[in-house]
């Protein structure tokens, strides 16, 4: 703990690491918006529309995050370090986030029409069409609020105020308008339109502000920009296989009460999981540039998320127990299960996204990643049909457990590996 005080004390004092301490604080403030207002309405939701509304609301979420993971493709990741890197030259960057934009427009279309067709042929998902469709506004959402940009240039502050506000508007709406079961469609459409104003805002900052220009689309350079994040994207969109599909499984198992049950018990684990992503967004165009700073990052962030992982286990009654009306009492366990999760997926991220991603290892974090996604596949099958919400929260904190021993045991071995070489090159 010594050297993670004393390494973060000589960070602290350059300019690095005065830049790391304005965006944990803005990112912080942002992220404050993402899991704060949730909290504030999630009493209020929980005794309107109930565990079935919840349940909807839930299984609608793990149908879009396909189409939103396809129509981000990695790109918050592989743009932001592309910008990261390039960040002086105003022609290189406008380059990158021209691309950017128009090949997640790409795909957003492409999404919105297999989404379309999906909903033609699946006959829960024509039960369940308004809600799905209203959710899937999440992604142009997500396409004009690119908060990626932001943290690449490592400029947070100029859309955290505006997005509070926008978030904070849009919450008291919840109130106002959400009063019977039937008005849980709302949610997701508020949720959305907090999205569109903080886009709108954020691409006058990029356009006008800082004359970023969006140059005309070329086909030949979106297939490349799509091409060169494919492996960041398969190892975005893998852990749906055991993650969003076992919420999609349990729809079909279990049904909606089942689905809000689950979604319960993992509000708080996705809270904790934003929080630990504001360390991880921080540092990762800074350990683009300096990546012989990323042990003290690893020990900061494995440590944290092991502490907030014990609270979640042994706060869960109480947490469950003010937070939602007493339907919600099966959610208790869960919470505690899917609370391991935390300190499962720091650690991956640790030495995944903020270690192989940013050496170039994707091709090899994206067959770990999908190894382990596959065996999350099979198992959730057996583990929900027998189990119910139960067997959905053991088999995702079980993948999530097989995937971060993968990736921390290859990236130790690169770790190792780079350290022999740089030792016999000083020799």
């Amino acid at each position: 703990m010594f050297d993670i005080k004393k390494n973060f004390n000589r960070i602290q004092k350059s300019k690095d690491g005065r830049t790391l301490a304005a965006n944990f604080g803005y990112l912080s403030l942002l992220q404050i918006a993402g899991y704060i207002f949730p909290l504030i309405t999630m009493p209020y939701l929980a005794r309107v529309i109930g565990v079935e509304g919840f349940g909807k609301i839930a299984f609608a979420s793990a149908i879009v995050v396909w189409f939103q993971t396809v129509a981000d493709w990695g790109f918050n990741y592989t743009a932001t370090r592309d910008v990261a890197k390039n960040r002086d030259d105003k022609e290189k960057v406008s380059e990158i986030f021209s691309n950017v934009l128009w090949a997640r427009c790409l795909l957003m279309i492409v999404s919105f029409l297999l989404l379309l067709l999906a909903i033609f042929i699946v006959p829960i998902f024509r039960e369940n069409y308004a809600v799905i469709l209203v959710t899937f506004l999440l992604v142009p959402g997500h396409i004009m609020f690119p908060d990626w940009f932001f943290q690449a240039m490592e400029r947070m502050k100029y859309i955290t105020i505006l997005n509070l506000l926008s978030k904070l508007f849009f919450t008291i709406l919840v109130f106002v308008f959400i009063k019977e079961k039937n008005d849980f469609i709302l949610q997701p459409l508020f949720t959305t339109l907090g999205f569109i104003v903080s886009g709108i805002i954020s691409m006058y900052v990029i356009l006008y502000k800082w004359q970023i220009k969006i140059k005309r689309p070329v086909l030949t350079s979106i297939l490349s920009t799509i091409n060169g994040s494919t492996d960041v994207f398969i190892n975005n969109i893998m852990p749906n296989l055991y993650n969003s599909f076992s919420v999609m499984l349990l729809g079909f198992f279990g049904g909606p009460v089942s689905n809000g049950l689950l979604d319960a018990g993992n509000r708080f684990v996705s809270i904790s999981q934003q929080f630990m992503n504001i360390i991880s967004r921080t540092f990762f165009p800074f350990l683009s540039r300096r990546i012989d700073k990323h042990s003290s990052f690893a020990k900061l962030s494995i440590y944290t998320s092991l502490i907030i992982t014990i609270l979640l286990f042994i706060t869960a009654p109480w947490l469950i127990r003010l937070f939602f009306t007493n339907e919600f009492k099966g959610s208790i366990l869960l919470l505690q299960i899917l609370s391991i999760s935390v300190f499962f997926i720091t650690t991956r991220n640790v030495y995944g996204i903020n270690f192989m991603i940013i050496e170039g290892f994707e091709k090899q974090l994206r067959n770990l990643i999908t190894i382990g996604s596959i065996i999350g596949f099979m198992s959730s099958f057996p583990l929900i049909y027998y189990f119910n919400h139960l067997g959905a929260a053991i088999n995702i904190v079980l993948t999530q457990a097989v995937m971060c021993l993968l990736v921390t045991y290859r990236a130790k071995k690169i770790i190792k590996s780079k350290n022999q070489i740089n030792y016999s090159q000083e020799i």
